[in-house]
């Protein structure tokens, strides 16, 4: 073959190769999409019933007025109860890290109930309320084998707020009650079978609930 035919082989070879990679390119490209409540899901659970961009969506701009809060030098943003993060040029929908902090909850949430012990629920996220940080941290969603209620519960106890405190107190004194009885008695509620051996479940469970109805009676709670 002469030096032209080589010449004429190698240049075909280039053009090949460079469309090639121009289809990949194409095939990998970040799809971009305009902020559409036509394209988010409605999510169900608890009947929480509020729409949500789904994981993975794509936008040119983080809807506006969002929450914004740092993680490990990365910045999350918080719009109506769905989490943006900085993706190339653009912004995509993100489940936050466990840990996360923000100093109050989605406008809309769901508060749930385990084991006396109330999370916060928006858009497949669970928060906690933590009183020495005066906020909500991300949390790591129940066990799969828990007992979730949307009414306020913990087991088999009635609590009542006997000088009028306000649903935020009375969720407040809960979860620093079951913390407290939780650490004297060893037993957790939102632990299958308490976190103890089976023998000792019953056992754990009347200690904790003592412990429970000590600690709201000094709040100001009637416990039966």
């Amino acid at each position: 073959m002469n030096t032209t035919g080589r010449g004429i082989i190698a240049s075909l070879c280039v053009v090949l190769l460079t469309s090639t990679l121009a289809v990949a390119r194409a095939d990998t490209r970040v799809v971009v999409h305009e902020e559409s409540e036509h394209d988010y899901v409605l999510d169900h659970r608890y009947d929480h019933d509020h729409y949500y961009p789904p994981r993975g969506y794509v936008v040119h701009a983080v809807p506006p007025a969002p929450y914004l809060v740092h993680w490990r030098g990365t910045p999350y943003y918080l719009h109506d109860g769905a989490w943006y993060r900085p993706y190339h040029d653009h912004f995509i929908v993100v489940t936050p890290p466990v840990g996360l902090f923000v100093p109050t909850l989605p406008r809309f949430y769901t508060t749930v109930w385990i084991g006396g012990a109330p999370l916060y629920y928006a858009d497949d996220v669970y928060y906690a309320w933590r009183p020495a940080q005066h906020g909500y941290v991300v949390v790591d969603p129940p066990p799969a084998d828990a007992v979730v209620s949307t009414v306020p519960t913990n087991d088999d106890l009635y609590i009542y707020p006997k000088d009028g405190q306000s649903p935020e107190q009375e969720a407040t004194d809960r979860y620093e009650c079951h913390r407290w009885a939780s650490d004297q008695t060893g037993f957790d509620p939102t632990k299958p079978e308490g976190g103890v051996g089976q023998n000792q479940v019953i056992e754990k469970r009347t200690d904790y609930h003592r412990a429970m109805a000590t600690c709201l009676d000094g709040r100001g709670y009637a416990v039966s």
